[in-house]
């Protein structure tokens, strides 16, 4: 109850889902007598399921179905009706949703298909649909939804068998997705379920109305959901936000969002939209993300039974020196650390092991509990007792001992087991299993089963279960240290520019985009434009013989260095006229109508590491930063790093933290290490200014030289909205 408290001071209002997910009373519209139509399969489940509300169902031609009085219509229902389950064909539901609406009902999950799936008739009928259900006050799961349950309302509308009620709330796009967890439930789970609903279209309720509702149920622990696409991505980003800090939230994305992707016009735009991306925003908010089906359930009931670790140190304990190192390398790609356990815990091991055991972490019995399989549930009380492990791990064939060598071991494993109870039920740490031994579920571990100790076949999923746990934890102990960046005021000369390049249908120019960031504090070097050869001495006046870089000013010329309008290393006046020439010479070979402004003159970038720095507006989950090593390394092996905006500092810092080649940031060859305080200011500044002007559509700062003492933005490039005016 507390979680539930905690959960309705963090959300605005009571979310109006409750009224129907959890209902009174339910009406079948197109009940029927036909064992084969889901009206029938409806009545069955909430009878066999022992539903205590009131039934309803409509059908005109018969006068009761399962023993329960039918009713001609809606209109003709006695009394209240919270939800609404239309199983009848897709043409009939705007007629029959503002027959709902009439009748004060809450909330309608219609099954049919044929809508906006199928082309544009279809979707012209799924908005007549909507109008509709708006009109009457009647909020849509689904249209093209598998229906839903709530186990402890006793409702289940898919009248599935042997679904146990439980602690996770299931959101999926598909059934088949459920009826795998089910089933996997009924025979491997230790917990079951508590609501589930298939949100089909989304054509009303969507991703983030289900996430607020199972973030207020007091009988759920955690919510999970299998996602195939969202529709209003930065609404489900602010509900993870609010609600991850009450309760974990799984996610398993299928494929990459094809919705986010679009015609690029930047490296960064090239790279949005993917997978990668939706990971990493989620992430940001708190959400564990799973990428294989088989971890939805083995995470998710894992994070409802501990909820989480208070760090990645993990102790293992294992009767095999083989699986000890299969572990060892799991947790390491995981991101997991093997704990470095104090020589107090190691002195406490070797007084129950045998002198040829391992007392470094994995700590190897080595044949300590061949005889005595109590041993292992010494060892984890002592790991679990050291200030330096923020998890225990037990892997081998525990729960199989008495199979393996004696009977008579059978009750040191029982006891083994009430104590490993005793010790989870007391330690503020997870305690994980693995046993060779899980699918025969044997005595102890069918124990350890109803104790809610999570036991695993598999070492990947416990492994993944160990990950989920830490990372939870950690984004627990720094969200209050994760203010969003504070915003800044936009400019009005900056406006300004934004609104003559908007009314010259273009974006701005690479020197226009500077002054942007100069004017917000984003270190950018001096620089002049040359409209003319004659102005070009005024370049030479103001940096004198140092080497200059010269770019071409043009609307039309995307590529500069595709139509020959760079040129580098140019010292002195009589280099710069001829470099000026050759540009303008080159260009109009390119591009006979271009519009040629000049060039942009500035000084060579001393040597350093490239990094780029880029934001998409997403079209599923708005503004999105990006950032990555440069060159070759996002080029081809895409190594970058996302996040929403805006950015909170430990947003920023955690991205320059993720880079697969981040090493190369902390100099590498006998480079220095790079500025990365620098850098997460730079990422803050950037964050700041796409917040202040909305005109901003799309920005590559490619590359930004970072060195031991700041940075440099070599190129800039910023993309208008031509759809926001400018103040």
């Amino acid at each position: 109850m507390s979680e539930l408290k905690s959960m309705t001071a963090a959300t605005a209002h009571r979310s109006p889902l409750h009224d129907f997910l959890a209902p009174d009373s339910i009406a079948i519209v197109g009940a029927s007598a036909d064992p084969t139509k889901r009206g029938y399969k409806a009545m069955v489940g909430l009878i066999r399921g022992n539903y205590r509300g009131r039934i309803y169902p409509i059908n005109p031609r018969v006068p009761e179905i399962l023993g329960v009085p039918t009713c001609a219509t809606l209109d003709d229902v006695p009394g209240p009706i919270d939800l609404a389950l239309i199983c009848t064909p897709a043409v009939t539901l705007p007629g029959l949703l503002a027959e709902c609406g009439r009748k004060g009902v809450k909330g309608a999950v219609i099954l049919a298909s044929g809508f906006r799936e199928t082309g544009a008739e279809g979707a012209k009928l799924e908005q007549q649909v909507l109008d509709a259900a708006r009109a009457g006050g009647v909020r849509i799961v689904g249209p093209n939804t598998s229906g839903m349950f709530n186990l402890h309302k006793n409702v289940n509308l898919l009248d599935l068998r042997n679904v146990r009620a439980g602690d996770i709330g299931f959101i999926s796009q598909s059934g088949n997705m459920l009826l795998a967890l089910v089933l996997e439930a009924e025979y491997n789970g230790q917990v079951g379920f508590s609501t589930y609903v298939g949100p089909g279209n989304q054509t009303d309720v969507g991703f983030n109305d289900y996430l607020r509702y199972l973030g207020e149920d007091e009988h759920t622990r955690v919510a999970t959901l299998y996602v195939e696409g969202f529709r209003d991505g930065q609404r489900f980003l602010q509900a993870a936000r609010e609600i991850t800090p009450v309760k974990p939230v799984v996610v398993y994305k299928s494929g990459a969002t094809e919705l986010g992707k679009k015609a690029a016009s930047s490296h960064t735009g090239a790279l949005a939209g993917s997978y990668a991306m939706t990971v990493d925003l989620l992430r940001q908010v708190g959400v564990s993300v799973v990428h294989h089906s088989d971890e939805i359930l083995p995470v998710a009931e894992g994070l409802a039974l501990m909820q989480q670790a208070r760090g990645r140190r993990i102790a293992v304990i294992a009767d095999g020196g083989g699986q000890a190192t299969i572990t060892s390398d799991r947790l390491s790609e995981a991101g997991l650390e093997l704990a470095e356990l104090s020589a107090a815990t190691r002195r406490r091991l070797a007084a129950i092991l045998l002198p040829q055991a391992s007392l470094v972490n994995p700590v190897d019995v080595a044949g300590s509990s061949d005889a005595d399989p109590e041993v292992l549930a010494r060892c984890m009380e002592i790991v679990a007792d050291d200030d330096d492990v923020d998890a225990v791990f037990l892997v081998g064939m525990f729960g199989g001992y008495h199979t393996r060598f004696a009977e008579s071991l059978l009750g040191g494993e029982m006891r083994a087991a009430e104590s490993m109870i005793e010790l989870a039920r007391a330690a503020a740490k997870p305690l994980v299993v693995f046993s060779l031994y899980a699918p025969v579920k044997p005595p102890p571990l069918r124990r350890l089963h109803e104790a809610g100790l999570p036991v695993y076949a598999s070492i990947e999923h416990a492994v993944k279960v160990l990950q989920a746990l830490a990372e939870r934890g950690l984004y627990l102990q720094d969200r209050h240290g994760r203010p969003l960046q504070a915003g800044v005021e936009p400019a009005e000369a900056m406006q300004a520019m934004f609104a003559r390049a908007q009314n010259e249908g273009r974006d701005l120019y690479e020197y226009e985009a500077k002054t942007l960031l100069r004017t917000h504090g984003v270190a950018v070097a001096e620089e002049v434009v040359a409209h003319t050869a004659d102005e070009l001495a005024a370049a030479v006046a103001k940096f004198g013989q140092q080497a200059l870089a010269m770019k071409v000013v043009s609307k039309d010329i995307l590529h500069k260095s595709d139509a020959g309008g760079v040129k580098l290393n140019l010292i002195g006046e009589a280099a710069l006229r001829a470099a000026f020439e050759q540009i303008m010479t080159s260009c109009r070979a390119y591009d006979a109508d271009a519009d040629l402004r000049g060039v942009l003159l500035t000084p060579m970038a001393r040597k350093g590491t490239e990094v780029i720095v880029g934001v998409v507006r997403d079209p599923i989950f708005g503004p999105v930063l990006m950032f990555g090593l440069g060159g070759i390394f996002v080029e081809i092996l895409e190594d970058v790093a996302f996040r929403a905006i805006p950015l909170s500092r430990r947003d920023a810092e955690t991205m320059v933290e993720q880079l697969k080649g981040r090493k190369v940031l902390a100099g590498v060859r006998g480079e220095p290490a790079v500025d990365k305080t620098a850098l997460v200011e730079l990422l803050l500044r950037v964050s700041s200014i796409v917040s202040a002007y909305p005109q901003l559509s799309e920005l590559d700062l490619n590359p930004v030289i970072a060195y031991p003492d700041g940075y440099a933005v070599v190129d800039a490039r910023i993309i208008t909205n031509r759809a926001v005016a400018s103040n």
